[in-house]
C-alpha cells in the first residue's frame, strides 16, 4: 500500500539561496530549511522552478539538497526536482537524491525540442531508473516547459510503479480532476497555481505545492485547513488576500522570487540573496511594492490567524 499520506497537505517550492558573491550559499539553505520546520509545512520541493532550477548546475542542485536534508530530514517531506535537459545529470541527480534519502524525485519534460510521448515516458522512466526505491512525480507544466501531460502519456507512466502523482501547474483545473479520475485513490495529485489552490483542492488535489508558499505559509495552511473542514466561505476569504498578494509581488519590474527574497528579508529576518541571471534583479522602483506586499501579508497572517 503507497504511503501517500506525507504528501497531502501545504508543500512550499524551495528558492535558491545565494551568498553574497551570487553562489548558493550553504548557510542560507540551512537556515531557509529551518524556517520551514518551524512553519510546520507539510514538506518542501526542492530545485524546482522556484528554486531557479534550469539557472542551477549539478553540483549547485546537489548542494541545496544535501543541506536541505540535513536539516529536514525526518521533520519534513521532501520531493527532488531533478530534471535537467539531458538524461545523463538528470540521473545522476536522481541516483544522489535517493542516496540522502528524500521520499520522492519529480521532473517536468525536456524542454526546447517537442518530444513526442514515447521519447518523454522514456526520458521519464530512465531518470526513475536511476532512483529505484523512490516515489516518483510528474511535473506538468505546459505553459513553461511547451509540452502537455496527455492521459495517453499518464496512463503510460502509471505502468511504472514507482510514479506516485503528478504536480499540476496547468492553469485549468478540470486538468486535476481528469489526473484525478484517471489515476483514483492510488495516485495523489497536487494543485500548483498558487491563485487556485482552493479550487484545485476542491475538485480532487489532496496537497499543493506552490512558489508563493514559502513567503506566506500561514495563509496556506489557513485555506488548508479550512477546506479540509468544508469552511469554503472563510477559504475564498483567505485565497482572495493571498492572491492581492501575489498580483502585488507580481507587479515589480524584478523578477517575483527577487520580491519573495526582499519581503522574507522584512517579515521573517532571512537574508537569501536576489535571483540569478537572466532572471531581473529588483530596480529601486520595486522598494514600495515589497513594503506594500510585506504589509499586506502581515495584515492577512493576523487576520486569517486569529478571525477563524
Amino acid at each position: 500500500m503507497r504511503n501517500l499520506e506525507k504528501y497531502k497537505g501545504v508543500i512550499p517550492a524551495f528558492y535558491a539561496c545565494y551568498g553574497d558573491d551570487g553562489e548558493i550559499s550553504a548557510e542560507r539553505v540551512r537556515a531557509l530549511t529551518r524556517y520551514f520546520v518551524e512553519k510546520k509545512v507539510k514538506g518542501v520541493y526542492v530545485n524546482g522552478s522556484s528554486g531557479e532550477c534550469i539557472y542551477q548546475s549539478v553540483e549547485d542542485k546537489k548542494t541545496v539538497l544535501e543541506n536541505v536534508m540535513e536539516i529536514a530530514k525526518g521533520k519534513l517531506t521532501v520531493i527532488a526536482h531533478v530534471a535537467c535537459n539531458n538524461t545523463k545529470d538528470s540521473m545522476e541527480l536522481a541516483a544522489h537524491a535517493e542516496s540522502l534519502g528524500v521520499d520522492a524525485i519529480a521532473a517536468i519534460p525536456p524542454i526546447y525540442f517537442h518530444l513526442p510521448d514515447y521519447a518523454i515516458a522514456q526520458y521519464w522512466n530512465d531518470i526513475s531508473s536511476a532512483a529505484p526505491h523512490t516515489d516518483f512525480i510528474i511535473y506538468n507544466i505546459p505553459q513553461l516547459a511547451g509540452v502537455a501531460l496527455t492521459p495517453a502519456l499518464f496512463a503510460k507512466m502509471r505502468e511504472n510503479p514507482r510514479v506516485i502523482g503528478v504536480k499540476n501547474s496547468s492553469m485549468p483545473t478540470q486538468d486535476i480532476q481528469m489526473f484525478k479520475a484517471d489515476g483514483g485513490e492510488d495516485y495523489i495529485i497536487f494543485n500548483g497555481p498558487d491563485e487556485q489552490f482552493i479550487s484545485g483542492r476542491v475538485i480532487g488535489a489532496e496537497g499543493g505545492i506552490g512558489g508563493t508558499y514559502g513567503v506566506m505559509p500561514e495563509l496556506f495552511l489557513k485555506m488548508d485547513e479550512l477546506v479540509r473542514a468544508g469552511r469554503l466561505e472563510e477559504a475564498r476569504v483567505v485565497q482572495y488576500a493571498a492572491n492581492a498578494i501575489i498580483y502585488k509581488m507580481c507587479s515589480a519590474h524584478g523578477n517575483m522570487y527577487g520580491v519573495i527574497k526582499a519581503i522574507l528579508r522584512i517579515n521573517e529576518g532571512l537574508e537569501l540573496g536576489g535571483v540569478r541571471k537572466p532572471l531581473a534583479a529588483l530596480a529601486e522602483s520595486d522598494a514600495k511594492i515589497v513594503e506594500e506586499a510585506a504589509r499586506l501579508i502581515r495584515e492577512a497572517k493576523d487576520e486569517s490567524i486569529y478571525l477563524y
